[in-house]
C-alpha cells in the first residue's frame, strides 16, 4: 500500500511533543554508561598518553604501573591481537601509537585497575621514554612545506584569472578562523563486557554504533558479526562523538579481552580535550573581483585547514567547506581551494556543521568586506549577489539551487527585527558614544543537507507491532539529546494513527539494524525517519488487508484514525487488529530501509549533486563592544529557520536555540591555545570559556517558517534542523565587526579574527583607528 506523505492525515507529526527523556534528564533519571550497574568485576581503564608533540617512541615499559595495588593490566601496540589502525575513512591512524608520536595526548596505551582512581595513577606511572623531535605546530608552517596528510581538493566552475583580471575592482583579504571544543557534558566513554566464543558487548557513547562495531572487531582480530554496540543516549556529541568514540571503545575491549573481565574506560575532561580532535582552525585567504556595485564577478578563495597528525575526517570537512564557500551567493567564476596541512596537534574531527561554518564565515566576511571598501550597505551587496529566485543558477559544484527561500527568509528577518529603526538608532549612539559601541548585523545561510559520501545516505529501521497493539521501534540514529527518538516515532504513531506512548523507544544496536550510518550532517531525521515510515507502511498495509477482511469491505475503505481502524460506521481497535493479523498468521514485523534520492558526486572532480535539498535561514544580531576593555555583548538576536514541514517544533526550536548559543561560543569565547610545545593548555572550564546563561541574547527571538514544507519528498515533507542554525551565529560576529566598524573611518574593513575574544576586539579597534590614522582622515 502506497501512502503519499503529502496526504496523511497529521495526528502526532508536526506537535510539539517533549524530547522522550526530558523529564529523566531534569529529575537526573537518565541514565549514561556511567550510571549503569556495574558487573561484578568491573574493571576501570585510563590511557596513556604521550608527553611531546612529536617524537619517536624508544620505550614503553608498564612496570611502575603493573607494580601498584589493584592494577590488574596493560595494553599497549604489542598487545593488539588484530588490526592497529581505527582510521573512519582511510587508513594509517593508528590506535596506539607504535614508533612516532605526533601530538601531546595520543594515545599510546592503556591500563585497567580496580578503581578509577588506580587507573588514572597507574597510567602516569607508565614509564614513556621519546626521543624529542622538532614539531609542526601552525598551518603556515606546514604549507610552506607541502606537508599534507591528503590531497588538496579544489571546486572550480568559469575564468577566475580572467573574471580577476577584468574587474573593476580587486578585495583581498585574509582571515583566521579558530577551532572548537566539543565539550559534551558527557565524556567519552565506553564499557566493553566480554562474552563466550570471543564475543564482545560494547556500551559506547558513540554517534556511529556501526564504526565503532567494525573497528572494535578489526582491533580484536575478528568479524563484525561478534561484536555488538548499544547506544541509548550520549550527553552530547556534536561530531565529537562520530569517529573518536572508536578510540575509547576498542581501548575499551582490548583490556576485556585481556582480562576477561568487564571494561569501563571514561575520560576525565583534561585528557578528553588533549586526546580526542576538535573543530578545524582555519586560515582563509581570497581575492575577489567586483563590480563598483558589489556584485561578485570572481572570487578565488584558499583555505589552510589544520588537520592534525592524520587524515580522520577532514577529507569530508575540507569538502563541505568548498561547498558552502558560496554560501547563498551565485559568483559566475569561483575557485576554492583547501589544503589539509599536517600538524604535530590532534586530529581534528567532525563537528557540528561539518566545515559548513568556515565556509560560510568567510564567504561572509568577503561580503562585508566588499561592502565596507565600496561604502556600500552590506545587506544590499548581499541581496544583489543571491542566488536568483528562479531555478537555473547553479553552484561552483554543479547542483542548481531549487527550491529557493533566501529573499524570504531575509526580507522577514529584516522587517521582523526592525532593521531601519534599530539601525538609526545604532548610528546615533555611536556618534556620540566613544567607549561603548554598538554594532549591527543580517546575515542568509544557504545550507546543503546529505552526507558528502553518497553511500553514507541510508539507513535502516526495524518495526514490530505486538498483539496487544502496542509498537517496537528501533533504528540506526542515535540520540544524543537532540530530540531524533521522538521525531521518528512521532512519524511510526502517525503512518498508524496511534497515540504516541503506544511507540516504544528502544536502544540504538547493531544486532538490530546493521550497517548504520552515523548519526550526523543533519541527516538523522531524514533518512531514520523515511526508514521507519517505510516500515510502518508495509506493516501497515498488511494490516489493512487483514481488516478488509474482517471488517468485510474493500482494502480502500479502510481509515486508521485515533487508534481506530474504521471501515464506514465500523470500526476496531488498533489492539483488536493487531490480534487479528496475527491470528490471520499475517507478519507484523518488519525491516525498513531508505536511501536518500537524486544525490551523486564525483570525488575526483568535486562535482555533481551532493545534498537532497537546501535549507534556508536568516539571522539579524546586535552587540555592544566596550573599546577599552574588549567585552563584548550580545543584546538581541532575530533568528528564522526553514525546517520545512516540521516533525516537532518544540524540539526545532530547541535545536535552533542551542545551534546558535554554540555557534556565538565558536565565534566570542570559546578559543583553542597551544604552548610552543605544542601541548595544549585550555583543557578545562577554567582555561576554555564556553556560553554561560548570561552569554544568551537577552532578547532572544526564534521562529520557524511557516507554511513551508520541503520541495522535495522527505519524511512529512520536513527538513533538517541540527546543523543549519549554528551558522546563524555568524551574525554576532559580524556585529562585532559592525561595532569595531564604526571606531574608523568610511572604506576601511575591520580585521578580526574569529573568536571574537576581547584581545582580538582590542586589536582590531586599535588597527582600524591606526589605518584611519595612516590615511590622514582620523
Amino acid at each position: 500500500m502506497n501512502i503519499d506523505v503529502r496526504s496523511v492525515q497529521r495526528a502526532t507529526v508536526g506537535r510539539g511533543i517533549a524530547h522522550d527523556s526530558a523529564r529523566k534528564h531534569v529529575a537526573g533519571e537518565a541514565d549514561y554508561i556511567d550510571d549503569m550497574p556495574e558487573l561484578p568485576g568491573t574493571l576501570h581503564a585510563a590511557l596513556v598518553t604521550s608527553p611531546v608533540a612529536h617524537g619517536k617512541l624508544i620505550a614503553l615499559d608498564p612496570a611502575g604501573a603493573l607494580a601498584i595495588e589493584s592494577v590488574v593490566a596493560f595494553c599497549g601496540p604489542d598487545d593488539i591481537p588484530g588490526h592497529n589502525d581505527i582510521g573512519p575513512i582511510l587508513p594509517g591512524e593508528p590506535l596506539f601509537a607504535s614508533e612516532i608520536v605526533d601530538y601531546v595526548g595520543q594515545p599510546l596505551g592503556v591500563v585497567a585497575a580496580e578503581t578509577f582512581e588506580a587507573a588514572v595513577k597507574a597510567s602516569r606511572a607508565v614509564h614513556v621514554d621519546v626521543e624529542e623531535r622538532e614539531p609542526v605546530l601552525d598551518v603556515e608552517t606546514a604549507h610552506e612545506a607541502e606537508s599534507y596528510v591528503i590531497p588538496s581538493q579544489t571546486v572550480a566552475e568559469g575564468d577566475v584569472e580572467a573574471g580577476l583580471a577584468s574587474a573593476e575592482q580587486l578585495i583581498e583579504g585574509r582571515l583566521e578562523i579558530g577551532g572548537q571544543d566539543h565539550f559534551y557534558l558527557e565524556t567519552q566513554i565506553a564499557y566493553a563486557i566480554p562474552g563466550e566464543d570471543g564475543d564482545m558487548t560494547v556500551h559506547s557513547s558513540t554517534q556511529h554504533p556501526t564504526e565503532v562495531q567494525h573497528h572494535v572487531a578489526h582491533v580484536l582480530g575478528g568479524l563484525a558479526n561478534s561484536v555488538d554496540v548499544f547506544v541509548r543516549r550520549m550527553g552530547g556529541g556534536f561530531g565529537g562523538k562520530e569517529s573518536q568514540a572508536t578510540i575509547i571503545a576498542a581501548a575499551a575491549a582490548l583490556l576485556a579481552r585481556k582480562t576477561r573481565r568487564p571494561v569501563k574506560l571514561r575520560l576525565k575532561r583534561s585528557v578528553d580535550m588533549s586526546a580526542t580532535g576538535k573543530r578545524h582552525d582555519m586560515v582563509a585567504t581570497w581575492k575577489a573581483g567586483v563590480r563598483k556595485n558589489g556584485r561578485i564577478e570572481a572570487l578565488d578563495i584558499e583555505y589552510l585547514a589544520r588537520a592534525g597528525n592524520t587524515p580522520d575526517l577532514t577529507g569530508p570537512v575540507i569538502t563541505r567547506a568548498l561547498t558552502h564557500s558560496d554560501n547563498s551567493y551565485f559568483i559566475p567564476a569561483a575557485r576554492f581551494v583547501g589544503h589539509a596541512c599536517k600538524t604535530n596537534t590532534v586530529s581534528n574531527t567532525a563537528f557540528r556543521g561539518f566545515g559548513g561554518p568556515q565556509g560560510i564565515i568567510a564567504i561572509e566576511t568577503i561580503i562585508d568586506q566588499v561592502a565596507r571598501e565600496l561604502t556600500l550597505d552590506p545587506n544590499v551587496v548581499r541581496a544583489i549577489n543571491y542566488y536568483g529566485p528562479e531555478t537555473g543558477e547553479v553552484t561552483p559544484y554543479g547542483q542548481p539551487v531549487e527550491h529557493n527561500r533566501l529573499v524570504e527568509v531575509t526580507e522577514t528577518i529584516l522587517a521582523t527585527s526592525e532593521w531601519q529603526r534599530r539601525r538609526a538608532e545604532i548610528d546615533a549612539h555611536n556618534a556620540t558614544s566613544p567607549v561603548l559601541r554598538r554594532g549591527l548585523a543580517m546575515m542568509p545561510v544557504k545550507f546543503g543537507i546529505s552526507f558528502n559520501l553518497t553511500s553514507l545516505n541510508q539507513a535502516g529501521a526495524l518495526v514490530h507491532v505486538y498483539q496487544d497493539g502496542s509498537v517496537h521501534l528501533n533504528h540506526g540514529g542515535t540520540e544524543m539529546g537532540q530530540g531524533l527518538f521522538m521525531k521518528v516515532a512521532q512519524v511510526v504513531a502517525e503512518v498508524f494513527q496511534v497515540d504516541i506512548e503506544t511507540v516504544k523507544i528502544t536502544a540504538t544496536a547493531t544486532g538490530k539494524v546493521p550497517n548504520t550510518s552515523a548519526t550526523a550532517a543533519s541527516t538523522g531525521s531524514d533518512i531514520n525517519g523515511m526508514a521507519a515510515y517505510n516500515a510502518a507502511t508495509a506493516i501497515k498495509g498488511r494490516m489493512t488487508n487483514v481488516a478488509a477482511d474482517h471488517l468485510e469491505v474493500p482494502a480502500e475503505e479502510i481509515v486508521f484514525r485515533e487508534g481506530r481502524v474504521h471501515a464506514g460506521n465500523r470500526s476496531i481497535s488498533f489492539a483488536e487488529l493487531a490480534k487479528h493479523t496475527w491470528a490471520a498468521r499475517v507478519q507484523l514485523s518488519e525491516a525498513g530501509y531508505y536511501a536518500t534520492p537524486k544525490i551523486h558526486w564525483d570525488v575526483k572532480t568535486l562535482k555533481g549533486r551532493p545534498f537532497f535539498y537546501y535549507t534556508y535561514g536568516a539571522a539579524v544580531a546586535e552587540v555592544a563592544i566596550d573599546t577599552l576593555t574588549g567585552e563584548s555583548r550580545c543584546l538581541r538576536a532575530d533568528l528564522l529557520q526553514d525546517c520545512g514541514a516540521s516533525l516537532n517544533p518544540a524540539v526545532d526550536l530547541g535545536q535552533i536555540e542551542g545551534a546558535f548559543v554554540q555557534g556565538m561560543g565558536w565565534l566570542t569565547c570559546e578559543e583553542l591555545w597551544w604552548d610552543e610545545k605544542g601541548r595544549l593548555r585550555t583543557i578545562g572550564p577554567s582555561t576554555y570559556k564556553i556560553p554561560g546563561s548570561r552569554d544568551v541574547p537577552r532578547d532572544f527571538n526564534v521562529a520557524i517558517l511557516e507554511n513551508a514544507p520541503n520541495g522535495e519528498e522527505t519524511v512529512f515533507r520536513s527538513k533538517a534542523v541540527g546543523e543549519p542554525p549554528l551558522m546563524l551565529a555568524v551574525s554576532v560576529w559580524l556585529a562585532i565587526r559592525d561595532a569595531i566598524a564604526s571606531c574608523g573611518q568610511p572604506g576601511i574593513s575591520p580585521k578580526l579574527k574569529a573568536p571574537a575574544t576581547p584581545e582580538h576586539i582590542l586589536e582590531a579597534v586599535d588597527d582600524i583607528r591606526a589605518r584611519g590614522s595612516a590615511t590622514g582622515v582620523a
